[in-house]
Protein backbone atom coordinates (compact mmCIF):
# COMPACT_ATOMS: atom_id res chain seq x y z
CA UNK A 1 0.00 0.00 0.00
CA UNK A 2 1.40 3.44 -0.58
CA UNK A 3 2.05 6.22 1.99
CA UNK A 4 -1.09 7.82 3.51
CA UNK A 5 0.02 11.39 3.21
CA UNK A 6 -3.51 13.43 2.20
CA UNK A 7 -7.25 12.81 3.57
CA UNK A 8 -8.15 12.42 0.37
CA UNK A 9 -5.98 9.09 0.73
CA UNK A 10 -8.01 8.07 3.86
CA UNK A 11 -10.86 8.70 2.05
CA UNK A 12 -10.35 6.74 -0.72
CA UNK A 13 -8.90 3.94 1.24
CA UNK A 14 -12.31 3.80 3.28
CA UNK A 15 -14.34 4.01 0.58
CA UNK A 16 -12.57 0.21 -0.72
CA UNK A 17 -13.07 -1.10 3.01
CA UNK A 18 -16.18 -0.04 4.24
CA UNK A 19 -19.89 -0.66 2.48
CA UNK A 20 -21.23 2.07 0.13
CA UNK A 21 -24.04 3.01 1.80
CA UNK A 22 -21.69 3.65 5.20
CA UNK A 23 -19.22 5.51 3.00
CA UNK A 24 -22.03 7.45 0.89
CA UNK A 25 -23.34 8.94 4.32
CA UNK A 26 -20.67 10.35 5.08
CA UNK A 27 -19.38 11.51 1.48
CA UNK A 28 -22.66 12.84 0.47
CA UNK A 29 -24.69 15.91 0.93
CA UNK A 30 -28.58 16.37 0.24
CA UNK A 31 -30.54 16.62 -2.83
CA UNK A 32 -28.17 18.13 -6.26
CA UNK A 33 -25.26 18.66 -3.51
CA UNK A 34 -24.56 22.15 -4.10
CA UNK A 35 -24.11 23.30 -0.85
CA UNK A 36 -21.48 20.35 -0.34
CA UNK A 37 -19.65 20.84 -3.22
CA UNK A 38 -19.49 24.78 -2.30
CA UNK A 39 -17.86 24.15 0.89
CA UNK A 40 -15.14 22.40 -0.48
CA UNK A 41 -14.56 24.85 -3.90
CA UNK A 42 -14.75 27.93 -1.72
CA UNK A 43 -12.31 26.75 0.41
CA UNK A 44 -9.80 25.96 -2.25
CA UNK A 45 -10.56 29.00 -4.10
CA UNK A 46 -8.68 31.14 -1.28
CA UNK A 47 -5.40 32.09 -2.12
CA UNK A 48 -2.59 32.39 0.76
CA UNK A 49 -0.02 34.89 0.90
CA UNK A 50 3.52 33.87 0.70
CA UNK A 51 6.17 34.90 2.69
CA UNK A 52 9.92 35.11 2.73
CA UNK A 53 13.16 35.33 4.96
CA UNK A 54 11.30 35.93 8.20
CA UNK A 55 12.72 33.80 10.98
CA UNK A 56 9.79 30.61 11.74
CA UNK A 57 12.25 28.77 13.69
CA UNK A 58 9.96 28.42 16.81
CA UNK A 59 6.37 27.72 16.24
CA UNK A 60 3.12 26.99 18.00
CA UNK A 61 -0.20 25.39 17.30
CA UNK A 62 -1.54 25.62 20.90
CA UNK A 63 -4.49 27.33 21.80
CA UNK A 64 -7.62 27.09 23.14
CA UNK A 65 -11.34 26.21 22.29
CA UNK A 66 -14.08 27.20 24.60
CA UNK A 67 -11.49 28.17 27.04
CA UNK A 68 -10.08 24.26 27.10
CA UNK A 69 -6.06 24.24 26.56
CA UNK A 70 -5.85 22.41 22.70
CA UNK A 71 -2.86 21.14 20.95
CA UNK A 72 -4.00 22.77 17.71
CA UNK A 73 -6.92 24.37 16.56
CA UNK A 74 -9.01 21.84 15.71
CA UNK A 75 -11.91 19.46 17.20
CA UNK A 76 -13.47 16.25 16.17
CA UNK A 77 -17.45 16.96 15.07
CA UNK A 78 -20.16 15.07 16.13
CA UNK A 79 -21.32 12.27 13.49
CA UNK A 80 -24.10 10.07 13.64
CA UNK A 81 -23.43 5.91 12.70
CA UNK A 82 -20.12 6.52 13.95
CA UNK A 83 -19.46 2.80 15.12
CA UNK A 84 -20.66 1.40 11.81
CA UNK A 85 -17.63 3.20 10.02
CA UNK A 86 -15.59 0.87 12.51
CA UNK A 87 -16.38 -1.49 15.56
CA UNK A 88 -16.50 1.10 18.40
CA UNK A 89 -16.18 4.08 16.40
CA UNK A 90 -16.66 6.64 18.91
CA UNK A 91 -14.15 5.20 21.92
CA UNK A 92 -11.87 5.00 18.72
CA UNK A 93 -12.51 8.47 17.73
CA UNK A 94 -12.10 9.55 21.11
CA UNK A 95 -9.07 8.02 22.37
CA UNK A 96 -7.18 9.21 19.16
CA UNK A 97 -8.41 12.50 19.98
CA UNK A 98 -7.09 12.25 23.37
CA UNK A 99 -4.01 10.92 22.79
CA UNK A 100 -3.68 13.90 19.91
CA UNK A 101 -5.00 17.24 22.79
CA UNK A 102 -8.32 17.99 21.19
CA UNK A 103 -11.53 17.83 21.32
CA UNK A 104 -13.91 14.58 20.35
CA UNK A 105 -18.22 15.49 20.36
CA UNK A 106 -20.38 12.40 20.63
CA UNK A 107 -23.18 12.42 18.98
CA UNK A 108 -26.99 11.71 20.14
CA UNK A 109 -26.99 9.43 17.23
CA UNK A 110 -23.99 7.73 17.78
CA UNK A 111 -23.70 3.79 18.26
CA UNK A 112 -21.34 4.10 21.39
CA UNK A 113 -23.47 5.43 24.21
CA UNK A 114 -22.38 8.29 26.31
CA UNK A 115 -21.57 5.88 29.57
CA UNK A 116 -19.53 3.26 26.91
CA UNK A 117 -16.99 6.38 25.97
CA UNK A 118 -16.56 8.02 29.21
CA UNK A 119 -15.87 4.53 30.46
CA UNK A 120 -13.41 4.11 27.97
CA UNK A 121 -11.33 7.42 28.41
CA UNK A 122 -9.01 9.57 31.39
CA UNK A 123 -10.61 13.01 29.69
CA UNK A 124 -14.19 14.84 29.63
CA UNK A 125 -15.53 14.71 25.84
CA UNK A 126 -17.93 16.92 24.42
CA UNK A 127 -21.57 15.95 23.77
CA UNK A 128 -23.73 16.88 21.09
CA UNK A 129 -27.24 16.97 21.78
CA UNK A 130 -30.63 17.06 19.64
CA UNK A 131 -33.71 18.46 21.19
CA UNK A 132 -36.24 16.23 20.41
CA UNK A 133 -40.07 15.85 20.79
CA UNK A 134 -40.15 13.93 23.68
CA UNK A 135 -38.44 17.33 25.92
CA UNK A 136 -38.29 14.35 29.38
CA UNK A 137 -35.75 12.57 26.89
CA UNK A 138 -33.87 15.40 25.69
CA UNK A 139 -33.23 16.51 29.22
CA UNK A 140 -32.07 12.89 30.19
CA UNK A 141 -29.44 12.90 27.74
CA UNK A 142 -28.34 16.23 29.49
CA UNK A 143 -28.61 14.93 32.65
CA UNK A 144 -26.54 12.05 31.39
CA UNK A 145 -23.75 14.36 30.15
CA UNK A 146 -23.48 15.69 33.07
CA UNK A 147 -22.71 12.67 35.33
CA UNK A 148 -20.51 11.61 32.30
CA UNK A 149 -18.70 14.86 33.47
CA UNK A 150 -18.89 15.89 29.69
CA UNK A 151 -16.86 19.29 29.53
CA UNK A 152 -18.97 20.99 26.89
CA UNK A 153 -22.74 20.48 25.22
CA UNK A 154 -22.80 21.45 21.26
CA UNK A 155 -26.66 22.04 21.11
CA UNK A 156 -27.00 21.90 16.78
CA UNK A 157 -29.74 24.10 15.85
CA UNK A 158 -30.26 23.14 11.80
CA UNK A 159 -32.17 20.04 12.05
CA UNK A 160 -35.56 20.90 12.69
CA UNK A 161 -36.67 19.20 9.63
CA UNK A 162 -34.34 16.64 7.80
CA UNK A 163 -33.19 17.49 4.50
CA UNK A 164 -33.51 14.59 2.20
CA UNK A 165 -29.98 12.66 1.14
CA UNK A 166 -30.80 10.92 -1.96
CA UNK A 167 -27.62 8.61 -1.94
CA UNK A 168 -28.94 7.16 1.61
CA UNK A 169 -32.51 6.37 0.23
CA UNK A 170 -30.90 4.88 -3.22
CA UNK A 171 -28.51 2.58 -0.95
CA UNK A 172 -31.17 1.33 1.64
CA UNK A 173 -29.89 3.72 4.55
CA UNK A 174 -33.27 5.14 5.22
CA UNK A 175 -35.27 5.10 8.45
CA UNK A 176 -36.70 2.51 8.80
CA UNK A 177 -33.58 0.47 7.26
CA UNK A 178 -34.03 -1.21 3.95
CA UNK A 179 -32.36 -4.14 2.87
CA UNK A 180 -31.17 -4.37 -0.82
CA UNK A 181 -29.86 -7.28 -2.71
CA UNK A 182 -27.38 -4.22 -4.20
CA UNK A 183 -25.91 -3.37 -0.09
CA UNK A 184 -26.01 -7.13 0.79
CA UNK A 185 -23.90 -7.89 -1.97
CA UNK A 186 -21.60 -5.58 -0.82
CA UNK A 187 -20.99 -6.32 2.78
CA UNK A 188 -20.57 -9.90 1.78
CA UNK A 189 -17.75 -8.06 -0.07
CA UNK A 190 -16.31 -6.37 3.37
CA UNK A 191 -15.74 -9.58 5.84
CA UNK A 192 -13.33 -7.30 7.57
CA UNK A 193 -15.56 -4.91 8.39
CA UNK A 194 -18.36 -6.81 9.14
CA UNK A 195 -17.04 -9.13 11.53
CA UNK A 196 -15.64 -6.13 13.38
CA UNK A 197 -19.04 -4.09 13.75
CA UNK A 198 -20.69 -7.25 14.42
CA UNK A 199 -18.65 -7.92 17.53
CA UNK A 200 -18.73 -4.36 18.41
CA UNK A 201 -20.14 -3.26 21.72
CA UNK A 202 -23.77 -1.80 19.74
CA UNK A 203 -24.88 -2.55 16.72
CA UNK A 204 -27.74 0.21 16.92
CA UNK A 205 -28.19 3.80 18.52
CA UNK A 206 -26.52 3.44 21.84
CA UNK A 207 -27.65 6.21 23.89
CA UNK A 208 -31.38 5.50 22.88
CA UNK A 209 -31.01 1.68 23.74
CA UNK A 210 -33.77 0.63 26.44
CA UNK A 211 -34.53 4.21 26.91
CA UNK A 212 -36.36 5.57 23.81
CA UNK A 213 -39.49 3.86 23.39
CA UNK A 214 -39.52 0.34 21.17
CA UNK A 215 -35.23 0.45 21.59
CA UNK A 216 -35.96 -3.61 21.78
CA UNK A 217 -36.39 -3.22 17.49
CA UNK A 218 -34.04 -1.69 15.28
CA UNK A 219 -37.42 -0.93 13.01
CA UNK A 220 -39.17 0.31 15.70
CA UNK A 221 -36.39 2.58 16.83
CA UNK A 222 -36.11 3.75 13.85
CA UNK A 223 -39.24 4.65 13.55
CA UNK A 224 -39.46 6.46 16.40
CA UNK A 225 -36.47 8.54 15.98
CA UNK A 226 -37.63 9.77 12.14
CA UNK A 227 -40.71 11.13 14.46
CA UNK A 228 -38.63 12.81 16.82
CA UNK A 229 -37.10 15.94 14.95
CA UNK A 230 -39.10 18.95 15.84
CA UNK A 231 -40.37 21.83 13.48
CA UNK A 232 -41.16 23.50 16.16
CA UNK A 233 -37.64 24.39 18.11
CA UNK A 234 -37.44 27.80 19.01
CA UNK A 235 -34.66 29.98 20.63
CA UNK A 236 -36.91 29.82 24.02
CA UNK A 237 -35.51 25.68 24.14
CA UNK A 238 -31.78 27.01 23.67
CA UNK A 239 -32.78 29.34 26.98
CA UNK A 240 -34.03 25.65 28.64
CA UNK A 241 -31.09 24.15 27.75
CA UNK A 242 -28.92 26.73 29.22
CA UNK A 243 -30.94 26.58 32.46
CA UNK A 244 -30.31 22.89 32.56
CA UNK A 245 -26.65 22.35 31.80
CA UNK A 246 -24.14 23.97 33.91
CA UNK A 247 -21.20 23.95 31.68
CA UNK A 248 -19.44 24.96 28.27
CA UNK A 249 -22.36 25.90 25.99
CA UNK A 250 -21.99 25.35 22.11
CA UNK A 251 -24.33 26.40 19.32
CA UNK A 252 -23.84 24.36 16.27
CA UNK A 253 -25.37 25.45 12.53
CA UNK A 254 -25.72 28.80 12.26
CA UNK A 255 -24.67 30.15 8.42
CA UNK A 256 -27.26 33.86 8.78
CA UNK A 257 -25.56 36.63 10.52
CA UNK A 258 -29.22 37.12 12.18
CA UNK A 259 -29.34 34.10 13.64
CA UNK A 260 -25.32 34.02 15.11
CA UNK A 261 -26.70 37.91 16.73
CA UNK A 262 -29.12 35.97 18.68
CA UNK A 263 -27.07 33.20 19.58
CA UNK A 264 -24.55 35.17 20.86
CA UNK A 265 -27.61 36.60 23.46
CA UNK A 266 -27.96 33.61 24.77
CA UNK A 267 -24.78 33.77 26.51
CA UNK A 268 -23.09 30.10 24.66
CA UNK A 269 -19.62 29.77 25.01
CA UNK A 270 -19.22 29.69 20.93
CA UNK A 271 -20.93 29.14 17.61
CA UNK A 272 -20.41 26.79 15.07
CA UNK A 273 -20.62 28.36 11.82
CA UNK A 274 -21.57 25.34 9.92
CA UNK A 275 -24.25 24.19 6.84
CA UNK A 276 -24.31 20.98 8.42
CA UNK A 277 -21.95 20.01 5.89
CA UNK A 278 -23.85 20.24 2.76
CA UNK A 279 -26.57 18.14 4.01
CA UNK A 280 -29.51 20.20 5.16
CA UNK A 281 -30.63 23.10 3.15
CA UNK A 282 -29.21 22.40 -0.77
CA UNK A 283 -28.25 25.59 -2.16
CA UNK A 284 -27.27 27.48 1.34
CA UNK A 285 -24.13 29.52 1.06
CA UNK A 286 -21.11 27.69 2.28
CA UNK A 287 -19.49 27.63 5.16
CA UNK A 288 -16.54 29.59 4.74
CA UNK A 289 -18.34 32.38 2.60
CA UNK A 290 -20.69 32.75 6.03
CA UNK A 291 -17.81 33.10 8.24
CA UNK A 292 -16.82 36.92 7.87
CA UNK A 293 -19.62 38.43 8.57
CA UNK A 294 -20.80 36.14 11.75
CA UNK A 295 -17.33 37.08 13.01
CA UNK A 296 -17.53 40.89 12.28
CA UNK A 297 -21.20 40.97 13.70
CA UNK A 298 -20.54 38.95 16.79
CA UNK A 299 -16.76 37.93 16.77
CA UNK A 300 -16.46 39.86 19.84
CA UNK A 301 -18.99 38.72 22.11
CA UNK A 302 -18.98 34.52 21.91
CA UNK A 303 -16.07 32.37 20.33
CA UNK A 304 -16.59 31.46 17.24
CA UNK A 305 -15.90 27.55 15.69
CA UNK A 306 -16.00 26.72 11.56
CA UNK A 307 -17.11 23.59 10.49
CA UNK A 308 -17.50 22.84 6.90
CA UNK A 309 -15.11 20.99 4.03
CA UNK A 310 -11.90 20.79 6.79
CA UNK A 311 -10.32 18.22 4.79
CA UNK A 312 -6.24 19.88 5.46
CA UNK A 313 -4.18 22.28 7.79
CA UNK A 314 -4.63 24.85 4.97
CA UNK A 315 -8.32 24.79 5.39
CA UNK A 316 -7.87 25.28 8.90
CA UNK A 317 -5.49 28.23 8.40
CA UNK A 318 -7.86 29.73 5.85
CA UNK A 319 -11.11 29.62 8.39
CA UNK A 320 -8.74 31.19 11.58
CA UNK A 321 -7.25 33.51 8.64
CA UNK A 322 -11.15 34.63 8.13
CA UNK A 323 -11.60 35.07 12.45
CA UNK A 324 -12.09 31.57 13.60
CA UNK A 325 -10.87 30.43 16.78
CA UNK A 326 -11.06 26.66 15.72
CA UNK A 327 -12.31 24.04 13.25
CA UNK A 328 -14.56 21.38 13.68
CA UNK A 329 -13.71 18.12 11.42
CA UNK A 330 -16.33 15.69 10.02
CA UNK A 331 -16.50 13.67 6.95
CA UNK A 332 -12.29 13.62 7.32
CA UNK A 333 -12.92 11.94 10.54
CA UNK A 334 -14.89 9.44 9.09
CA UNK A 335 -13.13 8.66 6.15
CA UNK A 336 -9.97 8.21 8.53
CA UNK A 337 -12.27 5.70 11.16
CA UNK A 338 -13.20 3.58 8.02
CA UNK A 339 -10.04 3.00 6.61
CA UNK A 340 -7.77 2.69 9.58
CA UNK A 341 -9.75 2.68 12.68
CA UNK A 342 -8.23 4.42 15.40
CA UNK A 343 -4.50 4.79 13.91
CA UNK A 344 -6.69 6.39 11.13
CA UNK A 345 -8.04 9.23 12.71
CA UNK A 346 -4.38 9.40 14.25
CA UNK A 347 -3.08 9.95 10.88
CA UNK A 348 -5.60 12.23 9.82
CA UNK A 349 -4.86 14.76 12.89
CA UNK A 350 -1.65 14.30 12.41
CA UNK A 351 -1.76 15.19 8.47
CA UNK A 352 -3.72 18.20 9.49
CA UNK A 353 -1.27 19.37 12.21
CA UNK A 354 2.05 19.16 9.74
CA UNK A 355 0.07 20.80 7.21
CA UNK A 356 -1.24 23.48 9.40
CA UNK A 357 2.46 23.75 10.80
CA UNK A 358 4.24 24.05 7.67
CA UNK A 359 1.96 26.76 5.91
CA UNK A 360 1.85 28.80 9.25
CA UNK A 361 6.10 28.77 8.49
CA UNK A 362 5.10 29.74 4.95
CA UNK A 363 2.82 32.60 5.46
CA UNK A 364 5.46 34.02 7.66
CA UNK A 365 3.20 33.19 10.78
CA UNK A 366 4.91 31.24 13.97
CA UNK A 367 2.09 31.45 16.25
CA UNK A 368 -1.55 29.62 15.40
CA UNK A 369 -3.13 32.50 18.33
CA UNK A 370 -1.94 35.56 15.56
CA UNK A 371 -3.14 34.20 12.45
CA UNK A 372 -5.02 37.01 10.26
CA UNK A 373 -6.49 37.93 7.23
CA UNK A 374 -2.95 39.12 6.49
CA UNK A 375 -2.20 35.55 5.47
CA UNK A 376 -4.73 35.70 2.77
CA UNK A 377 -3.22 36.91 -0.53
CA UNK A 378 -5.18 40.26 -1.17
CA UNK A 379 -6.31 39.71 -4.86
CA UNK A 380 -7.28 36.46 -7.04
CA UNK A 381 -8.87 34.26 -4.38
CA UNK A 382 -11.57 32.86 -7.53
CA UNK A 383 -14.19 32.99 -5.13
CA UNK A 384 -17.53 33.83 -7.20
CA UNK A 385 -20.56 36.27 -6.53
CA UNK A 386 -21.28 37.22 -2.69
CA UNK A 387 -18.41 35.05 -1.48
CA UNK A 388 -15.79 36.68 -4.08
CA UNK A 389 -17.30 40.01 -1.95
CA UNK A 390 -16.67 38.39 1.41
CA UNK A 391 -13.21 37.25 0.84
CA UNK A 392 -11.84 40.56 -1.17
CA UNK A 393 -13.62 43.13 1.72
CA UNK A 394 -11.73 40.52 4.52
CA UNK A 395 -8.48 40.64 2.48
CA UNK A 396 -8.49 44.33 1.99
CA UNK A 397 -9.46 45.15 5.62
CA UNK A 398 -12.84 47.29 4.86
CA UNK A 399 -15.28 46.04 7.43
CA UNK A 400 -18.06 47.68 6.01
CA UNK A 401 -17.81 46.32 2.72
CA UNK A 402 -17.58 43.07 4.56
CA UNK A 403 -20.78 43.39 6.50
CA UNK A 404 -22.11 44.19 3.11
CA UNK A 405 -21.28 41.18 1.62
CA UNK A 406 -22.05 39.47 4.65
CA UNK A 407 -25.56 40.06 4.82
CA UNK A 408 -25.68 39.69 0.94
CA UNK A 409 -24.16 35.93 1.28
CA UNK A 410 -26.66 35.02 4.13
Amino acid sequence: MEPITTIQDLRLLAKRRIPRAIFEYADRGSYDERTIAANRADLAALKLRQRVMIDVSQRSLATTIAGEPVTMPLAIAPTGLTGLYHRDGEICGARAAQAAGIPFCLSTMSICSIEDVAAAVAKPFWFQLYVMRDRGFAQSLVERAIAAKCSALVLTLDLQIQGQRHRDIKNGLSIPPRLTLANALDIATKPAWAMGVLFGKRRTFGNLAGRAPGSDSLTTLSQWIAGQFDPSLSWRDVEWIRNIWPGKLILKGVLDVEDAKIAAGTGADAIVVSNHGGRQLDGAVSSISALPGIVEAVGDRTEILFDGGVQSGQDVLKALALGARACLMGKSFLYALGAMGEAGVTKAIDIIRGELDVSMALTGVTDVKSVDRNVLAQSGTGLSGAAASVAAAVATGQPGAQASAAASAA
